[in-house]
């Protein structure tokens, strides 16, 4: 998942949503990005500078990062309970959620995309999101790799109907819409499948994960970051944070797999671990992706958070990740 900035100024592409985990303080006065100017402006009419007369001012949206705090968690707890219920009371709901959330990735992406004049074709790719989601959930692995290729395929054939140019510039970008968003976030239906009774405890310990390593990295981040991981990336993570991540997922996910799924100490630590690090390589690539696009959200479907792919960037790089894993280290 993404973290949220709380500095008022923001480079485009960086989330805003929560604070930053992986805090540290920059040196260089190039990066410095405060609440308030480093020089004292030029005075305005009236005597009062820049600095003076804006004080006493709410940021708009009731955030210090200008979002709404209290829609965010609104709209970040319901989504919660929706998974958790999906889960918890009847998994196949699970099916729908994905459905519904692969579609919506689709349109995201398409949306986001369209910014560097790529014009993916919308309806095949919405269309295959779901084809992809309901092969993994009934089929399987191979049957998934086969959607993603019918997907690629269908939006190969629509766009060749504006001729060659439009494959040639649209085929780069309908590949990267199936891949990053559907086809990703396909394992999760495979994951509840894996095991009739314990399927949707291994999403449950795989979003635990996520949530351990984003909250350890910001505390973490917070009260020791000094080094910076990825500046031209995500100027406010730090090393430090990194392995406030790693450690909160991997004590975290030692404890919840042994007590839930009879998984071994030592598997549960390695567990949270590895999926610390691909949590924070996704939301790196995404902030890195909206860098490129020179956006700062992938949509403002979400109130608080921008869009759901915002919400979503670590997760999809863990649930894959967390399906490996728990076929190697879950019991026979």
């Amino acid at each position: 998942m993404s973290y949220v900035d709380p500095r008022i100024r923001q480079i485009p592409g960086d989330d805003t949503s929560v604070p930053a985990p992986y805090f540290h303080e920059s040196e260089d006065p190039n990066a410095y990005a405060g609440p308030e100017p480093m020089s004292d402006p030029a005075p305005v009419e009236g005597g009062k500078g820049r600095r003076r007369a804006g004080r006493g001012r709410k940021p708009q949206g009731g955030g210090r990062a200008g979002r709404n705090l209290p829609a965010a968690i609104a709209v970040g707890v319901s989504l919660g309970l929706i998974v958790l219920a999906s889960l918890l009371i009847q998994p196949v709901a699970l099916l729908a959620v994905l459905v519904v959330a692969s579609g919506v990735g689709a349109w995201e992406m398409a949306r986001a995309l369209s910014t560097t004049g790529a014009n993916p074709p919308l309806i095949p790719l919405i269309a295959g999101s779901v084809l992809m989601t309901g092969l993994a959930w009934f089929e399987g692995a191979d049957a998934l790799v086969l959607g993603l290729l019918v997907t690629v395929g269908a939006a190969v054939l629509w766009r060749l109907a504006d001729g060659p140019a439009a494959v040639r510039r649209d085929f780069t970008p309908s590949v990267l819409i199936a891949v990053y968003g559907p086809f990703l976030l396909s394992f999760a239906a495979m994951l509840v499948r894996m095991d009739e009774t314990d399927g949707p405890l291994m999403v449950v310990c795989t979003l635990v994960a996520v949530v351990l390593s984003d909250t350890g990295g910001y505390a973490a981040g917070v009260f020791l970051g000094k080094h910076p991981m990825a500046p031209k990336i995500s100027p406010k993570k730090s090393w430090e944070g990194f392995a406030g991540s790693v450690t909160a997922a991997a004590i975290g996910s030692g404890a919840l797999l042994f007590f839930l799924l009879d998984v071994p100490v030592h598997w549960g630590l390695l567990f949270g671990a590895v999926i610390s690090v691909v949590a924070v390589l996704g939301d790196l690539a995404e902030s890195m992706l909206k860098r490129d696009l020179r956006v700062k959200d992938m949509s403002n479907l979400l109130p608080g958070h921008g869009g759901l792919m915002d919400r979503l960037d670590s997760i999809l790089f863990a649930v894959p990740t967390a399906y490996l894993l728990f076929s190697i280290i879950t019991p026979s």
